[in-house]
């Protein structure tokens, strides 16, 4: 064998996806967490965490427990939706998307259930241990991520067929998880912490609108009345801009009115690729070109927290 063919090989091997690197076994469950989604919840956390290390309040220890606590809860999220999406058949009609363990027979029903049943009870648990920790305000945030875990695509009126979806996310993955952050590391409420998760409110928001303007067809055939299928593509179309452009315009605000310190500016650098996603978005009807999309949404989502946590801890610096 020539030393070029062998490192051709080995140059494969380490640019093959952690899917595939997983053992067998693990593998549909990796697929099943959708890892391309958890970024929503590191861009929250990662804020929340920088606006209270320039507060000078932040607990290492603690931050790590909100952060798999997070992740175990968005996990839930995900497994809760892809039992109920396909007990409900609205994977039926998907042509593309994340998960989808159970439409094409990588995991049965009920291990999926199992999976949302550890995974919840997990987040729950860390998320009692961080109430012993740091106070009773951060018991109420996590009722309301509990429920809106469950609440999502469960139960007779679920969240998501309600055209609640965008709303619930906004909430849970922007102002409710940055605050929650800095209470669980302080112990202490903050306003500017709570407003900090605006601007990522809007772009986790976005993530979920492309994917149901990318399932509006299959969403509409099994009833689940999301906003894209109430407005039509064209009019969501119209709110996929709103909750990009939104963003820096919540952000914009922040700074002028002293919340935001004027080092989370940086931001402002991943504007380039809003345009240019809003661009492309807007301007297709093709399933998969709207799932690409999505991804692409949820890497914005990614790049504006990882700035909004640069522009924090800059200013921590310079002000130490």
């Amino acid at each position: 064998m020539s030393k070029g063919t062998a490192r051709q090989r080995v140059k494969r091997a380490t640019i093959r996806p952690l899917s595939e690197r997983l053992p067998a076994p693990l593998r549909p469950w990796y697929q099943a967490a959708r890892p391309r989604s958890l970024p929503a919840t590191y861009a929250a956390i990662f804020t929340g965490g920088a606006v209270a290390i320039q507060a000078g309040v932040f607990e290492p220890i603690r931050f790590l427990l909100a952060l798999i606590g997070a992740l175990l809860l968005q996990i839930a999220s995900n497994l809760i939706n892809e039992y109920v999406d396909y007990r409900r058949g609205t994977d039926a009609l998907k042509v593309a998307g994340m998960g989808m363990v159970l439409s094409e027979g990588k995991l049965s029903a009920q291990q999926v259930l199992i999976g949302a049943i550890v995974t919840t009870v997990g987040g729950a648990l860390i998320g009692l241990v961080l109430v012993a920790l740091s106070g009773t305000t951060l018991l109420w945030i996590g009722m309301i991520g509990v429920a809106a875990v469950v609440l999502y695509t469960a139960g007779p009126l679920p969240l998501s067929h309600l055209g609640l979806g965008e709303v619930t996310a906004f909430l849970c993955f922007g102002p409710l998880m940055t605050f929650g952050t800095y209470y669980a590391v302080s112990g202490q409420e903050s306003v500017p912490s709570l407003l900090a998760g605006v601007p990522l409110g809007f772009t986790v928001a976005a993530i979920l609108h492309a994917n149901n303007m990318r399932d509006i067809e299959a969403d509409r055939a099994a009833n689940k009345r999301t906003l894209a299928v109430r407005f039509g593509l064209r009019g969501a179309f119209i709110e996929y801009n709103i909750l990009i452009y939104g963003a820096y315009v919540a952000l914009a605000a922040l700074i002028v009115a002293g919340i935001a310190p004027l080092t989370t500016a940086v931001a402002f650098v991943t504007l380039w690729e809003a345009v240019w996603l809003v661009r492309v978005t807007t301007r297709s009807k093709d399933a998969q070109a709207l799932h690409r999309a999505q991804g692409r949404t949820a890497r914005l989502h990614w790049w504006l927290g990882l700035a909004l946590t640069v522009g924090w801890l800059l200013a921590a610096f310079f002000n130490s």
